[in-house]
């Protein structure tokens, strides 16, 4: 795990919001990992803060379900079980499919070069092994596909899910058969958005994420076999 780093201080944000943001992101993107204690005197030193605005963060990240308090324990990083990732990844299949469908016939053709550029620019990543950059690459390439439906319900539920399972993320893409298959799959749903047709694009979509929650799965049975 990386070390956590001074936080900038901005004179126009109260102490307690910037430390509960820079906590949470770091939560969300794995620099503090599940089941990881906070300890609020070390936080403290590391951040360069009082134990006040760390107190006050970790008890709102409890109430995000990103904390757990143990009674003469203390806090912890919460962990998300398989069950609720395997439930999670079977709505957001559903959910990637209508997008990707809808996209079909609500997206620009200018949306669409912007949608293949994304997509050049994971490749890139790809060949690079650049894991942060080809995360960032798959988050856009997915969000233009929800913004360009123009369903705004839609692009909210979609963030709310992503954010539950985005601690994840690294170790998915660097996992994933050396992330090829993502690649392929990413074509796959722009080919069908390019063309139009709204049923193969949500079949693309739906196995796109199918194949995350097949691949958990699977590496959760071979590390119990």
């Amino acid at each position: 795990m990386n070390n956590l780093e001074k936080l900038q201080i901005e004179n126009y944000r109260p102490l307690r919001e910037i430390v509960f943001q820079y906590l949470r992101e770091s939560i969300l993107d794995g620099k503090l990992e599940p089941g990881k204690r906070l300890m609020e005197m070390q936080l403290a030193e590391e951040l360069g803060v009082s134990r006040t605005p760390i107190r006050e963060a970790i008890r709102k990240l409890e109430l995000e379900g990103l904390v757990i308090m143990e009674p003469r324990k203390g806090a912890y990083v919460a962990d998300i079980s398989v069950k609720d990732m395997m439930d999670v990844l079977e709505i957001r299949a559903a959910l990637e499919g209508l997008a990707a469908s809808l996209a079909t016939e609500r997206m620009t053709d200018e949306d669409i070069e912007d949608l293949k550029i994304l997509a050049d620019e994971f490749k890139q990543f790809h060949i690079e092994r650049n894991i942060q950059g080809m995360i960032e690459k798959d988050i856009e390439f997915h969000d233009k596909i929800f913004v360009t439906t123009k369903n705004e319900k839609l692009y909210q539920i979609s963030q709310s899910l992503r954010e539950q399972i985005y601690r994840f993320r690294v170790r998915y893409i660097s996992e994933y058969d050396q992330s090829k298959n993502l690649i392929m799959e990413h074509d796959k749903i722009l080919k069908a958005i390019i063309n139009r047709d709204r049923k193969m694009a949500y079949n693309y979509g739906w196995e796109h994420i199918d194949n995350l929650r097949k691949h958990v799965k699977n590496s959760v049975k071979s590390k119990t076999e």
